[in-house]
């Protein structure tokens, strides 16, 4: 049998996880999706900034409203702005279905796998 890299699931032929080292694997996804989270509020940051000429808070607040699902709360003035604010807005929709898949996903592999285990293992 060839050797696994220890970042992939365990295979179903392998015993469920040990609670402890699932519990390191929920934090590992909270941590890359904490990162993918302030990545993607760093672009709406950046992009509210230089492109509208929000203050930093301003644009602080209007990413964090827009990735949140909430709305922008300033009204934009320039073209640069209402074009990045409309692919942002669309950009937080993928963000948000990126986050909850890498969050939900040890929770689906260990149901699944739980699901799999066989009785009676040869």
């Amino acid at each position: 049998m060839e050797k696994r890299s220890k970042l992939l699931y365990e295979h179903r032929s392998e015993p469920l996880l040990p609670r402890r080292l699932f519990m390191r694997r929920l934090l590992f996804h909270a941590f890359f999706a904490g990162c993918v989270l302030i990545f993607s509020l760093g672009i709406g940051i950046l992009g509210y900034h230089f492109l509208e000429r929000m203050t930093w808070v301003d644009a602080l607040l209007n990413a964090s409203m827009i990735l949140g699902g909430m709305g922008p709360v300033s009204q934009m003035t320039t073209t640069a702005g209402k074009v990045f604010a409309s692919l942002y807005a669309l950009f937080s929709g993928i963000v948000f279905l990126l986050i909850s898949g890498i969050i939900l996903a040890p929770f689906a592999h260990r149901l699944m796998h739980r699901l799999h285990l066989e009785d009676n293992p040869d």
